[in-house]
This record gives C-alpha cells, structure tokens and sequence, in this order.
C-alpha cells in the first residue's frame, strides 16, 4: 500500500502539499504532544507516529531520488523536516538505523533549494536525436532531466541555422530568445508585428505554429521533424529541408554487416535508453501529473527511437533497387527480428515487424515471392505474435515466460495505463479510489522487475 501511494500520489495530491501533511504530521515535542497521527498520548505514541512518517519519507526518496532535483519546493519542505527528525537523534535511541538512511539518501538526492545558485561549468548533454548517429551511438546513455543543458539547431526560412544551447524544460519563449541573441535582432524589431515565432516542420512539410508558453519541445519533435524560427510573414515559404525531400541512396552498411551484430547493437542501445526512464515518467506521461512534461523527456526519447526503427525497416527496402537485394534485405530483417526477440528485445521486434507489415513493404509481391519458405513461416510466427487481437494476448503470454533483464513493448504499457486511467475515477464520493491507484502501480512495478537485472 506504501508503494501504491509514494508511486501514484501525482494523481489526487501534488507533491509539494504530500510532502507539507508528512511535515504535518511529524510530532514536534519531544514526547509527542504536538502532531495528529496515531491514538494514545507519551513517548511511545510520539515514537510510533515518528517512524511511521520516516518509513514514507525513506520510501517516498528511494523511489524519486532524481527527480527531486527539479522541484525547488519540495527540496525545501523535505531539507525541513529532514532537520527537523536530525534533532530526534539523541532522543529516540530506536530511531537512529531509520535516521542513518534518512542521512544517506538526502546526501545522494543533492536537493535544490531557491536560493542556492546552481554548480558551475555544468555539461551539456546532446540529445541523440540531434546529431550524427555514429556520435551518439558512441556515447553512454544517460537520464535526462528538466534542467539539463542541450545543444539544438533552430533553422531559418532559408535552411540556415543557428546552434542554441538550452535547458530541455525551456519554453517556446526561452528558445525564440536565445535565437534572436544568436541572430542579433534589436529590441525593436522583436517588439514589432516581424517578432520570431518558433515552428516545427515535418519533411511532409506539415507546419504547426508553436505557442510562446509550451515548454519541453525539443523531445516532442517527430523523428523527421525540425524546428524552425520564422516571422509571420515568411511563414507560408517555409519548405522542409532539401536532404529530406532527395531520394539518397540506403545504407550500404546494412548490406555488409552480420544480422548477429546490427540486432545486438539495437539490444544494446535500446537497453540503455530504457534503463535511463525513470518508472514515474510512465505515471506522468499517461495522466500529464503536475511536474508537466518535463520529467518525461526519457520516455519520449525511446518513443520516438521506436518510430524511427520502423522507418528505417521500410526505407532501407525501399531504397534498394534490385530485386534480389531486396529479397535478401528482406531475409536479413526476418533474421535480426529473430535474434532480438531471442535477446528479450521485444521493442526493436515489434518496430521491425511493424516496419515490414507497412503497406508500402507488403505490396513488394516479387521481393516476398522471392523469399525462402523457411522465412515466410518465421514472419507468419511473427506476425502472430505481435497480433493485437485479444488485447494481444499471445504477446503477453511470451512476455509472462520471459525472465529479466528484458525491453518491453513500451507503447503496449501505455495503452494499458491509459485504459486504467479512462476506465475508472481517480476520486470517488472525494474519497481515493485505493483500487485503481493499486492497478497502476502494479503495471509500473512491471518497469522495476524487467530493469531488476543487468544486461550482458
């Protein structure tokens, strides 16, 4: 019950007013005259209550650890009470095993507090998305959080583009700020009706007009999406960037590599990716909790890499211009599908096979005439198993045999989540529906048990 609540507390009180009733409830005498948990008067009431309110602190600082970081108001409710129990020590000899971990784990969370000014010379992180694939793929996944630093390109009407550094929480304000830095607009001229609006552009050259207080667009964007900064007036000649209008030839490099290794490197990379989610962003993303966005960046990311495996599943066949390479690319996605599937990468198996059922790949009637018997068979398997009928039953009965470490279909527990949240009320006649809040959590502890072992 502990669990339930610290997991989905977002959903019937913030964070901020949670921390305030433990306060609350926190005795502040020294033999428990003060305070309102608990019947009986004296020490050992007074005792009881304390460590009732230490056991949900302890619990509620393992489970959000790093996220704390980035509410300035909760660190000061928690840095409060925090020297409120210190003084408890001497006093209560029982308590001092739950005060030494209490210690510990504030000492690890490094909370933020209003007025301290932020460490100097913080890094950067780059968000892959962004960048070469090469250099990304070469760098340590790490987890991103709302005040992290990020470099990102905003480009112009004429396919220039300025290269902003940014916190990823930055608003649409924020982000048209520093490009009017970089571009040197004047005062007046961004007062005027020529100001910049930020815009993004999908390669379809479909334009959505930004709104100055969205925050967190950097992990929002398509995987063919771009942001560009524009004045009113020149935003109907806004075009997508050239490289993806061109027709550019597919990546010899699939051709000449072992299904064993591209199918271990997806295992690999993708197994970072969602080791760097923090098991509340499922909370947050699904029922939009009042931390917002931002602490969902991870979870968005991995998103987007599983549309972007699709993608390039179809483009890659496409791309080929022979039949007989295509029918042995073709062979070569079956394979790798089989050996991620076999690694417990059930998310890069399902984009793969998502990717080859694509309309535009199942149509290919000389390339799949052209594939082995043995081949059809497996991708029939497949396809079976990745059949959505009966809320995917054949799936979830794979996924049940499976022992950790292993990458879950993600979109599939967001579903799931969504049903839960659509499905019941959060509140029932103003009392919790202790029922629901259970559900939740135990599709979130699912997160936990897959993440419970490394992966070699």
């Amino acid at each position: 019950l502990l669990d339930d609540i610290v997991l989905t507390h977002s959903l019937f009180l913030p964070t901020e007013r949670f921390l305030q009733q433990l306060h609350q409830q926190y005795p502040w005498g020294h033999r428990g005259e003060a305070g309102g948990c608990g019947e009986g008067t004296g020490e050992g009431a007074g005792l009881r209550c304390k460590r009732a309110v230490l056991a949900v602190l302890l619990h509620f600082l393992e489970t959000y650890k790093g996220l704390l970081q980035e509410e300035e108001s909760a660190g000061k409710v928690i840095k409060e009470l925090y020297l409120l129990i210190m003084k408890d020590t001497s006093l209560y000899h029982d308590l001092e095993d739950e005060i030494l971990k209490l210690h510990q784990l504030v000492e690890t969370v490094e909370l933020k507090v209003a007025d301290e000014t932020p460490p100097p010379n913080k890094q950067v992180k780059p968000l892959f998305r962004h960048f070469r694939r090469i250099d990304s793929c070469l760098q340590t996944r790490v987890a991103f959080r709302g005040s992290d630093e990020i470099f990102c390109r905003v480009y112009m009407p004429d396919h220039s583009y300025v290269t902003i550094r940014s916190r990823l929480s930055a608003s649409v304000q924020d982000i048209l700020a520093s490009v009017t830095e970089k571009l040197q607009y004047s005062e007046e001229q961004s007062a005027r009706e020529d100001a910049l609006i930020l815009v993004t552009m999908a390669s379809s050259g479909e334009k959505v007009v930004l709104q100055p207080s969205e925050e967190c667009v950097f992990t929002t964007l398509g995987i063919n999406s771009h942001l560009f900064a524009c004045t009113r007036d020149t935003f109907d000649s806004l075009v997508p960037l050239p490289e993806e209008i061109q027709v550019v030839p597919g990546d010899t490099e699939i051709h000449r590599a072992e299904p064993e290794e591209i199918a271990n490197h997806l295992t690999a990379f993708h197994w970072e990716l969602f080791r760097c989610i923090h098991e509340l962003e499922f909370v947050d993303y699904v029922f939009h909790g009042e931390r917002g966005r931002r602490e969902t960046a991870n979870l968005e990311l991995l998103l987007q890499r599983c549309s972007e495996v699709q993608h390039w599943v179809g483009t890659e066949l496409l791309l080929c211009e022979s039949l007989g390479k295509r029918a042995h690319l073709l062979k070569k996605l079956i394979k790798i599908a089989a050996i991620c599937k076999q690694n417990q990468d059930m998310l890069s198996f399902y984009a793969i096979i998502i990717g080859l059922n694509n309309a535009a790949i199942s149509r290919l009637r000389l390339t799949w005439e052209k594939l082995p018997g043995k081949f059809k068979n497996l991708f029939r398997k497949f396809e079976n198993l990745t059949d959505p009928c009966r809320n995917h039953k054949t799936y979830r009965e794979v996924l049940a045999k499976m022992k950790p470490p292993l990458i879950p279909f993600v979109p599939l527990i967001l579903k799931d989540l969504t049903f839960l949240h659509e499905g019941s009320k959060t509140l029932l006649d103003g009392l919790v529906n202790v029922e629901k809040l259970h559900c939740i959590a135990e599709k979130v502890r699912t997160i936990r048990k897959y993440r419970s072992r490394p992966l070699c």
